[in-house]
């Protein structure tokens, strides 16, 4: 299925009221759901991490050579600590969007504020496009994720104050 009917279809179910689209092209399918707020995460696509096998090829971009590095997810600089707030990480492995489409406007940007289930960006795995939905309300610190980069589980993706 052709990517940019995919990102229409998360663009309708974001428009609507509906609570899932499915599509079936022949032997091809694609379905869209949508958590609701204080839902879960979804267990099953964190299972597959494992079939990413080229993940260690990411490592040398991201060494995570202290401590705090490691706690953080790789993603600190030396000398430069997450700011304070909330930090909402990535909840599966998988390539970063912070738009839904490269033509459309980032959902979030630095300082603007969010409610609880506001959709933060996307995570693309195994060709499904997964809403990352902010955890807490506030206004957003930083931007952690850039956008066409893949992410790994865990990674510190945003700060909410």
């Amino acid at each position: 299925m052709d990517l940019r009917k995919i990102k229409k279809l998360i663009d309708l179910l974001e428009e609507s009221n509906l609570a899932e689209i499915e599509i079936k092209e022949g032997e091809e399918s694609v379905r869209l759901s949508r958590t609701p707020v204080g839902g879960y995460v979804p267990a099953p696509v964190a299972v597959a991490a494992p079939v990413h096998a080229p993940a260690p090829a990411a490592a040398p971009s991201m060494p995570m050579n202290s401590p705090t590095e490691a706690s953080t997810g790789g993603t600190a600089k030396p000398g430069n600590a997450l700011p304070d707030g909330h930090v909402q990480r990535a909840p599966m492995v998988g390539t970063y969007y912070a738009s839904a489409a490269p033509d459309k406007p980032p959902f979030v940007s630095v300082g603007q504020q969010v409610k609880t289930g506001e959709t933060l960006a996307i995570i693309e795995a195994m060709k499904m496009f997964n809403p990352i939905e902010a955890e807490v309300s506030g206004t957003v610190v930083a931007i952690l994720g850039e956008s066409g980069n893949p992410v790994e589980f865990d990674q510190p993706l945003f700060v909410i104050a």
